[in-house]
């Protein structure tokens, strides 16, 4: 039988929830390595601190054993004695029995003899049961005149604990008695009369963590730990969720625009805070979609454009075609002569479109081969003149011809790209001319070689025609597909609106630029600039 699916649905796991489910593994993570590596701190230190604090006791011990270096002369006494070095270590001064046990409490002492004035050794408590009396506080033989309080006291240890954990070193750090010092061992320097270091009492310390005052100790401590460490988990949780939901919320910010945009709200805009990257990758979408806004608000127009210039002719032949049918007009050579112009129109206007299609569309050149500009340029002008004669334009050619005519010292300039296309600029620019300057007026055709500029040089060709101009703020527009100034509107002389489009993408394609502006003359001036070859060789 196949399980039965959960009807407890899963939750979505957001990016917010998977930024808070990280960042809160992380930090448990990293508390429990701060707790593990507390509690073995505590562990390793808790050793050597006890042992500094029970030798710091032991200081009656330091003065037995200076005495003890007075009186004998040296260590020698010491070496390889354990029984005396076990009456001295002890403070009831008796040698351990077999098994450890001590004498009975009335056996006198087999101690060497001390100097006058020295204090004797802090007697045994036969009633201790085999456990010693308090190191660091065990009370003063009589006749001690030394005061009981020294301070805190030490934690209370077994002497079989203590003990067999002192070892004596001489002045040389050589082991005389007892155990050799340890890592993490405490240190006494021993003085004789004089004030030099005569040795040194170690203490190693002790191993693990066995009475209950140290594990209490580092019970407490951990304890305290562990509630530090939880409270600064809660306060990072919180400061994490808050950090995920405000890093975060650019994101969904972004994911909602994004969404919007799809479904064809391009007026979406996401707010942007800041100048980190988010911010960045807002500022970036808000102009992506002003941009796409930009583009369909053009295609809009591009298509209302194109229907617009599509319906004349058609409206025109289709009032030709009524009229003959209605019997209000015969069909005659003058009939046939305007239908024939408007189709030849729409046929214009349909490879106009194609033209500024493929020339839009194309990135380069589709032959890359050395020509010479001017020459084309001449060739364009040549096919042009009659037609700028019968309009009664001029033509000056003067700033042309001194360096459209090659020399030895001044070659003709050349530029790589497809002289077909380079052609049907000049053309479309001359034709620009030709329909919107009014008859009597002037056009001059100028050239020159611009320095190098990013490394190559340019051709630049000026193109000035006379009155009527183009308002200034009809000038950016000039290049759009369709556009036409409110001064070129009359369709007898006025194209198609697509000649300087075609000729700007065909000099974009070349690596040129094509920028228009006022005309001393009080026309348009049209600038084409050119990179030239440095190396003619193809």
């Amino acid at each position: 039988m196949p399980p039965l699916r959960s009807l407890v649905p899963v939750p979505h796991l957001t990016l917010h929830r998977k930024a808070f489910i990280a960042l809160a593994a992380l930090l448990l993570a990293l508390l429990l390595i701060f707790v593990g590596f507390s509690r073995l701190g505590l562990q390793r230190g808790l050793g050597p601190y006890v042992a500094e604090i029970e030798l710091a006791r032991m200081d009656w011990l330091a003065e037995r054993l200076q005495a003890h270096h007075t009186q004998a002369g040296g260590w020698d006494s010491l070496r390889g004695q354990s029984s005396l070095w076990g009456r001295l270590t002890h403070p009831g001064g008796g040698p351990r029995g077999p098994g450890g046990a001590r004498p009975p409490s009335g056996s006198p002492p087999d101690l060497p003899s001390e100097p006058p004035g020295t204090a004797p050794p802090p007697p045994s408590n036969a009633s201790d049961s085999g456990r010693g009396a308090d190191l660091g506080n065990s009370p003063p033989p009589p006749g001690d005149l030394r005061p009981l309080d020294r301070g805190p006291a030490p934690p209370q240890r077994h002497p079989d604990d203590i003990y067999p954990r002192l070892g004596l070193l001489d002045a040389q750090d050589q082991l005389v008695a007892g155990t050799p010092p340890q890592p993490g061992g405490a240190r006494l320097a021993l003085r004789g009369a004089g004030g030099q270091t005569i040795g040194h009492l170690v203490l190693a310390p002790p191993q693990g963590v066995r009475s209950e005052a140290d594990q209490a100790f580092l019970a407490q401590h951990l304890g305290f730990v562990a509630w530090t460490g939880l409270v600064g988990l809660a306060l990072a949780l919180v400061l994490s969720g808050w950090l995920a939901r405000r890093w975060l919320a650019p994101v969904e910010a972004l994911a909602t625009g994004a969404r919007g945009v799809a479904q064809g709200h391009l007026h979406t805009r996401v707010p942007v805070h800041g100048n980190d990257e988010l911010a960045q990758l807002a500022r970036t979408f808000n102009t992506m979609a002003e941009q796409l806004g930009s583009i369909e608000a053009s295609r809009r127009q591009w298509l209302g454009d194109v229907a617009h210039e599509l319906r004349t002719p058609l409206a025109a032949m289709r009032a030709e075609i009524e009229a003959v049918q209605d019997g209000i007009r015969s069909f005659d050579d003058k009939t046939a002569l305007r239908l024939h112009r408007q189709v030849m129109r729409l046929i214009q206007l349909v490879g106009d479109l194609r033209a500024s299609l493929d020339a839009v569309g194309t990135s380069a050149p589709s032959a890359q081969v050395p020509v010479h500009p001017l020459s084309l340029l001449n060739e364009a002008l040549t096919s042009m003149r009659p037609r700028l004669a019968q309009a009664g334009i001029d033509v000056d050619t003067s700033g042309l011809d001194a360096l459209a005519a090659p020399s030895a010292a001044q070659p003709a300039p050349l530029v790589r790209g497809d002289a077909q296309q380079l052609h049907q600029v000049f053309l479309n620019l001359l034709e620009n001319s030709l329909r919107y300057t009014d008859a009597g007026g002037l056009l001059r055709i100028a050239a020159r070689l611009l320095p190098p500029a990013d490394g190559a040089s340019q051709l630049q060709v000026q193109l000035d025609d006379s009155a009527p101009g183009v308002p200034a703020h009809e000038l950016p527009r000039i290049f759009e597909r369709l556009y036409r100034a409110e001064t070129s509107r009359n369709r007898d002389h006025g194209g198609s609106g697509l000649g300087l489009a075609i000729c700007r993408a065909i000099a974009l394609a070349h690596g040129g630029t094509l920028t228009a502006e006022a005309s001393p003359l009080g026309g348009l001036r049209i600038t084409l600039n050119l990179p030239l070859l440095d190396n003619p060789a193809p």
